[in-house]
């Protein structure tokens, strides 16, 4: 969507919200042209992680707004590591000002669902576990109805599944109309679920880097186009602002093999992500895309690499990989960012360098390294995705109307709708089935299918030729909860670019959840759409397990109401 469309909420927000920049932040940034340092760290013990995060916001100098996930030490953005089966439980404190009446957004949702406050405005803020096979239930992975407004607590208790696949998630904000600017000010970190080199033994104990890359408003506004980008970048959190372009520094020793993990933490912004020496792109092992180790669902529970030169990663998409630093003769290391044609109505995604490697060999950071004890591989959520009978097929498609103030995702045949929290589920389904989906785009710029609370095994990736785009053939068979649909060129007589996917609805959430364009402008302004998943025979005969849901009731409205049992045994 192009950069000057402002959307309503944004707007609303910014001139309602009594936003004061003050002398200490407390969203902490660095300058451009720092050096990259992981994250700050948070690891479980003894089954759980428990994090006290307050939701902060202020003004940079360029008078941008910032919004972020702070620790009582005032670390911002923490990456959360945990190991499958754990309970992550996270205290959040809205700090946001109160804003005024007149801004209240009056999004109210049904009162039988309220998760949280009542009604929606500008400070409201939930988090979303992006990625993550977690129950969309309430304290957990619920977005829909969950809002925490200013002043108020709200505490998440999200049990992760034990057959969770090792590897690189995120968290973020998730509240309707109001998810772009959250994401975009920053309120975004990783999740690692612990134990990828038992998955993938070629990471075991190498040095690990943990790259989160976010995109924010350019200062001043320029308008985009030609070498001026939608969106600047940051990489944790040190700006590559243009016009300068400052590349981030990455310390890297000569020759040393380092396992990378970087999230596309970006509200709008797409990526196509190189490492390039001396102008060469250099061959990097591609080991996980969306948190699950390539090929690992495949019976075997071992992990297959696939060399790569450069991948495009879709706004919250993940990529892992080992990468070999530059000799000493190399004189000039970039780790950057590809241009993208992103359609006639898509945002100007320019080539940029996000950080220059030095060659010198300090990686600090308190999880800088991956273990290096291989431990007995675990059963893996998605064995015998690709031989299961399917029991439904689906054709969905993204469209915009005519002016883009209003996008959707539709299945094919039924009217097309924005998203309110209050519309009926667009797609039922029970748990244990197995569905194929078209996905089609019919707009003229890139869409992004994602999916919560379950992921996808790609099947084809089809019409992309078109618009010059082609099928990354990297990603076929793989399991994602991300992918990038290239924009129709408008011909009536050319087929819509899509892509197909399996999804895999045999686990253990049921419930409502979403599924959306991951492009937030696009999401905000109504791209997303409900689906209930309906309790099986088995899970209706299966015993209470710990954090697993365990009773369900149906409401005359047909809402299904999911409770979970504590260790204790008594209902949440």
């Amino acid at each position: 969507m192009k950069h000057l469309r402002i959307n309503f909420f944004l707007t609303l927000a910014l001139l309602l919200t009594p936003i004061t920049a003050i002398a200490q932040s407390p969203c902490p940034r660095f300058a451009p042209g720092s050096t990259v340092v992981n994250p700050p760290a948070l690891f479980s013990q003894n089954g759980s992680l428990t994090v006290d995060l307050a939701y902060n916001t202020a003004q940079d100098a360029q008078g941008r707004t910032l919004y972020c996930f702070t620790t009582p030490d005032g670390s911002e953005g923490p990456t959360l590591h945990i190991n499958p089966g754990d309970h992550l439980i996270v205290n959040v404190k809205n700090n946001l000002p109160t804003p005024a009446s007149a801004s209240d957004m009056q999004m109210a949702t049904n009162a039988l669902t309220v998760c949280g406050d009542t009604t929606m405005n500008a400070s409201s803020v939930n988090i979303h576990y992006h990625g993550t096979n977690t129950p969309p239930t309430c304290h957990a992975d619920e977005v829909i109805h969950t809002l925490i407004n200013s002043g108020e607590t709200f505490t998440y208790d999200v049990p992760f599944p034990s057959d969770e696949p090792a590897g690189l998630y995120w968290y973020h904000p998730h509240v309707h109309g109001i998810a772009e600017r959250t994401t975009q000010g920053g309120a975004t970190g990783a999740i690692i679920v612990d134990g990828i080199e038992t998955l993938q033994p070629a990471v075991a104990g190498l040095p690990q880097r943990v790259f989160v890359i976010r995109d924010q408003n350019v200062a001043g506004n320029p308008m985009p186009g030609g070498p001026v980008p939608s969106w600047d970048l940051t990489i944790n959190y040190i700006p590559i602002p243009y016009p300068a372009l400052t590349p981030a520094v990455i310390d890297m020793a000569p020759n040393e093999t380092q396992f990378w993990r970087v999230a596309n933490a970006s509200a709008d912004t797409i990526l196509d992500l190189e490492v390039v020496y001396d102008g060469k792109p250099q061959p990097i092992q591609l080991v996980s895309l969306d948190g699950v180790p390539l090929g690992s669902q495949d019976g075997t529970a071992q992990g297959k690499l696939i060399t790569v030169t450069h991948l495009r990663l879709p706004t919250a998409s993940r990529m892992e990989f080992i990468v070999t630093g530059p000799s000493a003769t190399v004189k000039s290391a970039q780790f950057m960012t590809l241009a993208i044609n992103t359609g006639p109505d898509g945002d100007n995604d320019t080539q940029r360098v996000i950080a220059n490697i030095a060659p010198v060999g300090d990686n600090s950071g308190q999880d800088a390294q991956v273990s290096a004890k291989v431990s007995k591989p675990w059963r893996q959520r998605f064995e015998g995705l690709a031989e299961a009978r399917v029991t439904a097929t689906r054709t969905l498609y993204f469209s915009e109307n005519a002016d883009q103030t209003q996008f959707f995702i539709t299945v094919d045949g039924a009217t097309p709708v924005v998203f309110s929290p209050d519309n009926p589920p667009a797609i039922e389904t029970t748990q244990g089935s197995v569905e194929d989906w078209t996905i089609q785009n019919r707009a003229e710029e890139n869409h992004e299918f994602h999916i919560h609370q379950i992921h996808f095994m790609v099947m084809s990736q089809d019409n992309f030729q078109q618009n010059g785009s082609k099928p990354i053939s990297t990603l076929q068979g793989q399991l994602l909860d991300m992918i990038d649909i290239p924009f129709w060129d408008g011909n009536p007589h050319h087929k819509y670019p899509s892509v197909t996917v399996r999804l895999d609805f045999r686990g253990q959430d049921i419930g409502d959840f979403v599924y959306h364009c991951h492009i937030l402008n696009h999401e905000d302004q109504g791209m997303m759409a409900i689906i209930r998943v309906l309790p099986g025979p088995a899970a209706k005969e299966a015993p209470k397990a710990k954090g697993m849901p365990a009773k369900t009731t149906r409401r005359e409205d047909g809402i299904v109401n999911v409770a979970s049992v504590r260790e204790d045994g008594n209902i949440k």
